[in-house]
C-alpha cells in the first residue's frame, strides 16, 4: 500500500483538537489531515486517547479546545449533520443479532433517510452482491463473525458517505476473513471513500497509507508504513508501534 498516490483532497481537517476530563487530558492538541480515498490507520496502546478523538471526529464527544472539520462539517457546530454523512462500524456494535439480514439493512437505510425506492434498490444489491440471496432472512445472530463484519461494513456504506470509521472492526475474525474484509475496504478507498480505521492487528497498519500513533493523549508519529519502520529501525510496525507504546506513562 506505500505505492498507493493519495488525492491531495482534504476530508479531514484537525488543528490542535483537545479533550479533557476534569484534570486529565484524554487528547492534546492533536493535529492532522486525512484525504479522499485514503486508508487511515489511527493506532495507540490502551489509553492513548485513540477511542475519545475518534468519539470527537464523529460528533458524539464535544471537544474541550481545538478545531476539526469532517466530511466538510465542523464537529462543533455541525455535528448531527456531520452524524448523518459519515459511516461507522465497530467491534462491538454494528448489527441487530435479533433483526435479519434484511431486516438489519432496511432499518439502518431508514435511518439514514433514504427513499423506499433507494432502501429497495439497495437492500437487493448489497444481498446480490454478498451472495447472502438464500440467508437473507436469516437472523444476524445466526451468522459467523465474518460474515457479520462484512455486511456490517456494507450496511455503512448504505447512504454512500464520504468516510467510514471503522473500530476495531476484524476483531476475533480469522485471518482469511480478515484478508477478504480488507479486500473490500481496498474497493471502497479506490471508489474514493476515505477509510479512517483503529485495529490492534499492526499487520493491518501495513495495508493502510498512513498510520497515526498516539501515545499518552498525542500523536507521536504519522507516516507511511515504509517510512515508520525506516524512521525507527525496524523490520514490522509491531516493532514500532511497541518502541512508541514503551513511552506510555498511563493506561486504561
Amino acid at each position: 500500500m506505500d505505492t498507493r498516490a493519495l488525492n491531495n483532497e482534504k476530508v479531514i481537517v484537525v488543528d490542535k483538537l483537545t479533550k479533557r476530563f476534569g484534570d486529565f487530558v484524554a487528547t492534546d492538541a492533536i493535529s492532522f489531515d486525512v484525504y479522499k480515498g485514503e486508508i487511515f490507520g489511527f493506532l495507540g496502546a490502551n489509553g492513548a486517547g485513540k477511542t475519545t478523538a475518534m468519539k470527537m471526529l464523529c460528533g458524539l464527544l464535544t471537544p474541550s479546545s481545538g478545531t476539526a472539520v469532517v466530511a466538510g462539517f465542523d464537529i462543533h457546530k455541525q455535528a448531527q449533520e456531520l452524524k448523518w454523512n459519515i459511516g461507522y462500524m465497530g467491534q462491538k456494535f454494528s448489527l441487530y443479532d435479533d433483526l435479519t439480514i434484511i431486516e438489519n439493512i432496511r432499518y439502518y437505510a431508514g435511518i439514514y433517510n433514504l427513499s423506499n425506492q433507494q432502501i429497495s434498490d439497495k437492500s437487493e444489491g448489497l444481498i446480490t452482491r454478498l451472495g447472502l440471496q438464500k440467508e437473507a432472512k436469516k437472523l444476524v445472530g445466526q451468522l459467523p463473525t465474518g460474515w457479520k463484519q462484512k455486511v456490517a461494513f456494507s450496511v455503512a456504506l448504505l447512504h454512500e458517505p464520504r468516510i467510514v470509521f471503522l473500530d476495531e472492526p476484524t476483531g476475533g475474525v480469522d485471518p482469511i476473513t480478515r484478508r477478504q474484509f480488507w479486500d473490500m475496504i481496498y474497493e471502497s478507498a479506490e471508489k474514493g471513500t476515505t477509510i479512517f480505521i483503529t485495529t490492534h492487528y499492526m499487520d493491518e497498519a501495513e495495508y493502510c497509507d498512513r498510520v497515526s500513533i498516539m501515545v499518552d493523549g498525542k500523536i507521536e508519529a504519522l507516516d507511511k508504513p515504509a517510512e515508520l519502520r525506516r524512521l525507527y529501525e525496524a523490520e514490522s510496525m509491531d516493532e514500532v508501534f511497541y518502541q512508541l507504546a514503551r513511552r506510555a506513562k498511563r493506561s486504561e
